[in-house]
């Protein structure tokens, strides 16, 4: 259960050292996109605060979320567990089953009320006769999902399925499956997409809610605009060759050996925001486009049914404004008249946001 102790105190306890403490503050800020300057601010800040309970809920999910947990490396699940927060529920990493662990559930409700964390992963069935789809101890996701979160301080949904509903949802969509969001109305909600999410987002978002107390900022998808606020494709280190026109037409071709952009080989990069391109995976190693895959643009809403994984990407131009045309095709065309071109896509596509692909511009063009 949770404990009155503050976080200060319980570093302390596990023969943590002021220097690593500060490192952790650090990476800490660095994460939530904070000028070195705020370290102390939040050093500060942590050294008082209690550490909160949360309560992880899984349902129609894979289990890949907490697969990309346990592989947080800044700070790591063993900060995040035994040292930021209390972990008083979780199907996968608890030692306790059956009784035992609904009655742990119910008990870090009691204690906590008003004031712990709920982390769920995984849509549930629909409303109504779907909701035998997915059930725990002899209850549905959706009555276990109300009861939980009725004492909550806030719900973190992790992974794109928690967030608009992911795989389960895609069509036919046979459990009528639905996003967190659809159900919980009344209490914030943080939106933490990917398939999996980034190990290191899902602990940012959960170390800045303890450091501040409050929601961080977010996008129209209720996404932290720190780890959400651009696209891969502004992050990417192939862009370059985007601006210059240069694409891999196949996946062993020589533009795909000397790193050029995957744009044409479905790369979703323009249209999906995430921090992969930043943080990376596998403790900061590579991430999909490094290492020669196209982004599928998994933190996207109805990724799955957004069109083939390997087409070329059909986005709306306000979204991509004027860099399709203007960067995309610079290296093939004189640079003034796409930028014309793609300045009369966008001012339509704002009225009436229909798709446009880089085949129809090449054809304007």
């Amino acid at each position: 259960m949770a404990t009155q102790k503050t976080l200060g105190e319980s570093l302390r306890e596990h023969g943590v050292t002021r220097r690593g403490f500060l490192k952790f503050c650090a990476a800490t800020a660095s994460m939530m996109a904070l000028p070195p300057t705020m370290t102390s601010a939040i050093a500060a800040a942590l050294d008082k605060a209690r550490r909160p309970s949360v309560i992880w809920l899984s349902f129609q999910e894979c289990t890949g979320c907490t697969e990309s947990l346990t592989r947080s490396h800044s700070p790591t699940v063993e900060n995040l567990i035994l040292d930021v927060i209390s972990l008083d529920y979780h199907h996968t990493l608890q030692a306790a089953s059956g009784d035992a662990a609904e009655e742990a559930r119910l008990a870090a409700m009691k204690e906590n009320w008003g004031s712990y964390l709920v982390v769920v992963d995984g849509s549930l069935p629909g409303p109504g006769s779907n909701m035998g789809y997915s059930t725990i101890a002899g209850h549905s996701n959706l009555d276990i999902l109300k009861e939980t979160v009725a004492g909550a301080a806030a719900v973190v949904a992790v992974g794109t399925c928690a967030a608009f509903g992911g795989l389960p949802r895609a069509y036919p969509n046979p459990t009528g499956a639905v996003a967190v969001q659809d159900i919980i109305t009344d209490k914030p909600i943080i939106n933490v997409s990917g398939c999996p999410p980034i190990p290191t987002v899902i602990t940012g978002v959960l170390a800045q809610y303890l450091t501040f107390g409050t929601l961080p900022e977010m996008d129209e998808y209720k996404r932290p605009l720190a780890f959400f606020g651009q696209s891969i494709h502004d992050r990417c280190y192939r862009r370059p060759f985007y601006d210059k026109g240069l694409f891999a037409e196949t996946f062993d071709d020589e533009g795909a050996k000397a790193g050029w952009c995957l744009y044409r080989l479905g790369c979703k990069g323009p249209s999906t925001y995430n921090a992969c391109a930043t943080m990376r995976w596998n403790a900061g190693t590579s991430w999909p486009v490094e290492s020669g895959h196209p982004c599928l643009g998994c933190s996207e809403p109805d990724f799955w049914d957004a069109g083939g994984f390997y087409q070329a990407l059909s986005v709306p131009t306000a979204q991509a404004t004027h860099t399709l045309a203007v960067a995309g095709l610079a290296g093939a065309v004189v640079g003034g008249v796409a930028a014309a071109v793609a300045k009369k896509q966008q001012q339509h596509a704002v009225a009436d946001r229909e798709p446009v692909t880089i085949e129809q511009l090449e054809q304007k063009l």
